[in-house]
C-alpha cells in the first residue's frame, strides 16, 4: 500500500477531531495519482471525494499492494507501506494528531509544488521503501 497524508509544517494532521485544512485542487491531484488503482479511506475522509473510493474504517488492513490509503484521522503506521506521499500545507496550524511514523526506511523520490484552491503552495513529497528494507515486514 501507499500511504497519503496531508501535514502542516510541524507534521500536524488534525485538530479537535477536524482536518486542519482542505483544498479542492489537492483532492483532484489525489484522484489523478490514484486513478487506475484502489483508493481507500474512512467515512470521514470520503466526504472530500465525490465517488470512486473504497470506504472502510479498517482500510489500512484491507489495502493491498499498489493500492492507496488516504489517512487523515490518525497517525498511520507505515511499516507495511511500499511508499508514502506527503502533502505539505506549508503553514502552521493548531494540531492534536501528528504524523509520527519513522521515515528512516523510506527514500525520497522527489517533490513537486503546485498552487491549490485555498493554499498558494502545496508541496507533494514522494517516498519509496528503501530496497534493503523491502520484505522486512
Amino acid at each position: 500500500m501507499i500511504v497519503i497524508v496531508c501535514l502542516d509544517d510541524k507534521n500536524g494532521m488534525m485538530f479537535n477531531h477536524r482536518r486542519q485544512s482542505r483544498d479542492r485542487v489537492l483532492v483532484e491531484r489525489i484522484k489523478e495519482i490514484t486513478s487506475g488503482s484502489r483508493l481507500w479511506m474512512n467515512a470521514y475522509s470520503a466526504k472530500l471525494f465525490s465517488d470512486g473510493v473504497n470506504i472502510d474504517e479498517d482500510f489500512m488492513e484491507k489495502a493491498g499492494e499498489g493500492e492507496y490509503c488516504f489517512v487523515e484521522t490518525f497517525a498511520p503506521e507505515i511499516d507495511k507501506a511500499e511508499g508514502v506521499i506527503i502533502y505539505r500545507w506549508n503553514r502552521d496550524y493548531p494540531a492534536d494528531v501528528y504524523f509520527t511514523a519513522d521515515m528512516s526506511g523510506m527514500e525520497p523520490q522527489g517533490s513537486f509544488e503546485f498552487e491549490g484552491s485555498s493554499h498558494e503552495r502545496i508541496t507533494e513529497n514522494l517516498f519509496k521503501k528503501a530496497v534493503d528494507n523491502m520484505g522486512k515486514n
